[in-house]
């Protein structure tokens, strides 16, 4: 196998894994909080009823693997910082990662209506606490934001856009970050296609980080203010 080959191998195995992690720890949540009568939709509520049970197993799982994806960088000779941000072009990478926001907030207030398929089975959640908010930030805003886009946008165009295409790499790994996010019913394959168009129009990183961690925030913020 060729060293190309061998990269895009090992990109796609950390990212399967994070997905597999990610992906069986939420569904275990929802199996043991099953009752009769629940459907998809209630199901999928309880995923997080535990905030930071949720959190807690998103950071480690993004953070144990995180080295991995660096050293693939820095074996091949690739700087990771670079592919992040440019510093010749970070004003217009911020403005295409601000676009990208208020495109995602499009069909992330539409999918609210979808939370009206929930019976009275569905999960009702905690009241968020300060520990809550601020591990909230930390887990979505900063340890998703930024780690996530490195495993599901950046290491499917660097590590294996040469071997099965860009487009088709990007779509596949943004199947497995939708596979990952499955309790929001679609949503997040529909805004990480608004993500591959930020970073494949600024060329960096930052662009899908600042719309992906910026919606975390925003959702978490609205949580707040909606539930006080």
């Amino acid at each position: 196998m060729d060293m190309t080959k061998q990269n895009a191998k090992r990109a796609l195995t950390l990212t399967t894994i994070l997905t597999l992690f990610a992906a069986g720890f939420e569904i275990f949540i929802a199996y043991v909080n099953y009752k009769p009568g629940m459907n998809f939709f209630d199901l999928g509520s309880y995923v997080t009823s535990n905030r930071y049970i949720y959190y807690l197993i998103l950071i480690v799982a993004n953070m144990v693997l995180l080295p991995g994806a660096v050293l693939l960088f820095k074996e091949n000779g690739l700087s990771l910082k670079d592919e992040i941000f440019g510093k010749k072009t970070l004003r217009k990478d911020i403005l295409y990662g601000i676009a990208a926001l208020a495109l995602t907030g499009i069909p992330t207030f539409l999918s609210t209506f979808v939370y009206g398929l929930q019976t009275d089975m569905a999960c009702k959640g905690e009241e968020m606490t300060p520990g809550s908010f601020i591990m909230g930030v930390l887990a979505l805003g900063i340890v998703s934001g930024i780690v996530k886009e490195i495993f599901f946008r950046g290491l499917a165009k660097v590590f294996c856009g040469s071997v099965m295409g860009e487009m088709t790499a990007l779509i596949l790994f943004n199947v497995m970050f939708a596979m990952l996010d499955w309790y929001n019913y679609g949503l997040s394959f529909i805004i990480g296609l608004i993500w591959i168009w930020a970073y494949k129009k600024s060329g960096h990183l930052i662009a899908p980080m600042i719309a992906h961690g910026g919606i975390n925030v925003i959702a978490l913020v609205y949580w707040v203010v909606t539930a006080g």
